[in-house]
């Protein structure tokens, strides 16, 4: 019996520069700018669906991060960071990425990296998970 890949739907696409403090002193991007990059493709996307991100409302928090590391990126350069949704809980998505060096014809079809996080909506007063925002559940793909 084959496991089931759970679904998943590009939601957002965005590009990043690769900068010269992103590198370590092994010449290559470290590997927690990888999670830096993902936070701000993530933020991103959360923000063009839900409405600016409020401390004093309700807003997202990360349960879980992961990374595997393909290749290794290096300065100078841009990478691509294409954002996936899965089908959402009451108050929580996992929202996956796939990082891609941009190359000089401009196309950016080579992963580099992948990882994803668990995110869950919350009141931040409260310190409750609350239902995900209509505008947010209404981009990602059904259960």
């Amino acid at each position: 019996m084959s496991e089931q890949k759970p679904v998943r739907k590009q939601v957002h696409v965005m590009r990043q520069a690769i900068r010269w403090g992103d590198m370590d002193a092994f010449g290559h991007v470290n590997n927690t700018i990888y999670f830096r990059y993902m936070e701000t493709a993530r933020i991103a996307f959360l923000e063009q669906a839900a409405g600016e991100l409020n401390i004093e409302g309700e807003g997202p928090v990360i349960v879980t991060a992961y990374c595997s590391f393909v290749k290794q990126l290096k300065y100078p350069g841009e990478i691509e960071v294409r954002t996936y949704a899965a089908a959402p809980g009451r108050a929580s998505v996992e929202i996956t990425h796939d990082i891609r060096l941009v190359s000089e014809d401009g196309t950016a079809e080579v992963v580099h990296a992948e990882g994803g996080a668990k995110v869950v909506w919350v009141n931040f007063a409260a310190e409750k998970s609350v239902p995900l925002p209509g505008a947010l559940k209404a981009l990602l793909p059904a259960a």
